[in-house]
């Protein structure tokens, strides 16, 4: 077993050890319900894909959650931070309060994959036309999620405590000029009209093999900013470089010189950090030397401290080289609000860990590496304690190191994920609730 998964384990049977015990194996209620609904997360998931939607542009899945939701009993709330959608169960003894959260957009990217059930949708995105394909896996979140859903609704007689369900948009961030994603879902007070106690949420992830779980506590996944730089000079004839003020040597010498805010002033030697430049534009003609040139790229980061600290390295870097070229700067670092580490409560984690192995088995649950890309449950997480855990997509026979990554034309998820992140929300949910609803 893995080292993290070791300790965490130690940890739960030290402080809890009745409720260690009774997560030692799979509820009964749970691999039946799992079984009953398979086909139709399975079918729910393909039809999802084929028709996907970009960030807060998900009316057709919207209202396919809604619709069943509906047709549960339930009484969703549609149209929250545009296409948002969530719905409270509750149960009939009581009990706590917990969320499941499950993201619904899909990504400017052209499908790849041949699959019978392949997008064939476009959409505009910045500008472009561009194909749309659910290539991050939240089709399968959502179907997971609609299954899990109507498998509590079926217990809810027996069930202690209150279930919101929250299905979310834009978790890829949402269209240039709008707001969207978990921050404002938050903002329009789905967690004050009903707080949680803790919030779950998981991820297929082409970095895992179908039957793994993948789960640590603390940070797991990184934070997220972007920023932009625009070096300002002076426009000229190439041919008369000291006639203005090149902002292109300028740019070049800032992005060489930023190099060292992570290799020089941060302290990697914990936690990973990155400054990565991703576009440079300026200039229009081989004989012009341009007035401006753009800078945009991202930072990801562990650490709060360390994160501000980037800031403030980067626009002091901005603005002290260019000034050493004449040039000046304007800075937007970050340029928006990014997403904040993803991290783990570890006391929930050590808590709910012998649930996850109790679906996966305890040798396929593993202590996954740090994650440079970042999501926006963070948010979620730092209102209330948050788990969030990597269900395998890649299927077996398959090295995972090789296989299409999310975000990959070629993404695929393997549907025995669907099956096993199911039974781990339902395992979850019901040993956080306590409830024994096998009759």
């Amino acid at each position: 077993m893995p080292r993290l998964a070791t300790a965490l384990l130690g940890a739960c049977c030290a402080v809890l050890p009745a409720l260690a015990a009774a997560q030692d194996a799979q509820r009964r209620e749970v691999a039946d319900a799992a079984a009953s609904l398979q086909a139709k997360v399975v079918e729910w998931r393909r039809d999802i894909h084929r028709h996907p939607e970009l960030g807060n542009r998900e009316t057709r899945t919207a209202a396919k959650v809604a619709e069943h939701l509906r047709g549960l009993g339930l009484e969703p709330r549609t149209g929250i931070a545009h296409t948002g959608v969530t719905a409270v169960l509750k149960g009939g003894r009581p009990g706590p309060r917990i969320a499941l959260r499950a993201d619904m957009d899909a990504l400017p990217v052209t499908e790849q994959t041949g699959l019978p059930f392949a997008s064939t949708a476009t959409a505009e995105y910045r500008g472009q036309t561009t194909g749309v394909m659910h290539a991050c896996g939240h089709d399968a979140h959502t179907a997971i999620l609609m299954g899990v859903a109507e498998a509590l609704v079926a217990m809810r007689d027996e069930l202690p405590g209150e279930v919101l369900f929250v299905f979310q948009p834009a978790e890829e961030g949402p269209p240039e000029g709008e707001e969207g994603g978990a921050s404002m879902m938050l903002a329009e007070g789905i967690f004050r009209e009903f707080r949680p106690e803790a919030v779950f949420g998981l991820h297929v992830f082409s970095t895992l093999q179908a039957g793994q779980i993948g789960v640590r506590g603390g940070p797991l996944m990184a934070a997220s900013d972007r920023f932009s730089i625009d070096v300002i000079g002076r426009q000229t004839h190439g041919s008369r470089p000291w006639g203005g003020i090149d902002p292109i040597v300028a740019a070049a010498d800032l992005i060489g010189t930023a190099q060292t805010i992570v290799s020089r002033r941060t302290n990697i030697s914990t936690l990973p950090a990155v400054v990565t430049f991703g576009a440079i534009n300026g200039g229009i003609r081989y004989n012009i030397i341009p007035d401006r040139v753009e800078l945009v790229g991202t930072i990801r980061t562990f650490d709060e401290d360390v994160r501000k600290a980037i800031f403030a390295d980067l626009q002091n870097v901005a603005t002290h080289v260019a000034a050493a070229h004449g040039a000046t700067v304007e800075a937007h670092i970050p340029a928006e609000t990014g997403n904040p580490v993803t991290a783990n409560d570890p006391d929930l984690t050590a808590r709910m860990l012998p649930s996850l192995q109790a679906v996966a088995g305890a040798g396929n649950v593993v202590d996954p590496s740090l994650t440079m890309g970042a999501e926006d449950f963070s948010y979620y997480a730092r209102e209330v304690p948050g788990l969030f855990f990597f269900v395998g997509a890649t299927p077996q026979g398959q090295d995972p190191l090789r296989a299409p990554s999310n975000h990959s034309p070629q993404f695929d998820v393997d549907e025995s994920a669907l099956d096993l992140g199911l039974r781990a929300m339902l395992q979850l949910t019901l040993d956080y609730l306590g409830g024994d609803t096998s009759g």
